[in-house]
């Protein structure tokens, strides 16, 4: 078989950045980040979370070839705002977004588990 091997999907290979950052020179306020190792489950939250900020007019990802395991984002932004900081901005508030999700299931396996320990 020619599929490369299973670990190759998620080890990014020594030397190569997780993200890669490439201006577009035709379009004003619009570049696309390069997201290795990556595949639809990041491409489409990125998207989603990109959509939410004001001054983004563009968000879309693709996945160039099922055998190259990387997604490509194209952002445009207004003039108020970078695709770099539009970027950055959407991994931060996912960040905080799956802390407080995480919060939220260890806070009630705590219940849970109490309730046990008290015998209910």
């Amino acid at each position: 078989m020619n599929a490369p091997d299973r670990y190759e999907r998620f080890v990014v290979p020594e030397g190569t950045k997780k993200v890669s950052y490439e201006r577009d020179t035709k379009i004003v306020n619009a570049a696309s980040f390069t997201v290795e190792r990556e595949d639809h489950t990041i491409g489409n939250i990125l998207r989603m979370q990109l959509h939410r900020d004001p001054n983004v007019l563009f968000a879309g990802y693709k996945l160039p070839h099922p055998l190259q395991y990387k997604i490509i984002v194209r952002i445009q932004t207004t003039s108020q705002s970078s695709p770099t900081q539009a970027y950055n901005q959407a991994i931060d508030d996912l960040d905080k977004e799956l802390d407080y999700l995480k919060k939220g299931f260890e806070d009630e396996k705590n219940r849970y588990e109490e309730k046990l320990r008290q015998g209910y």
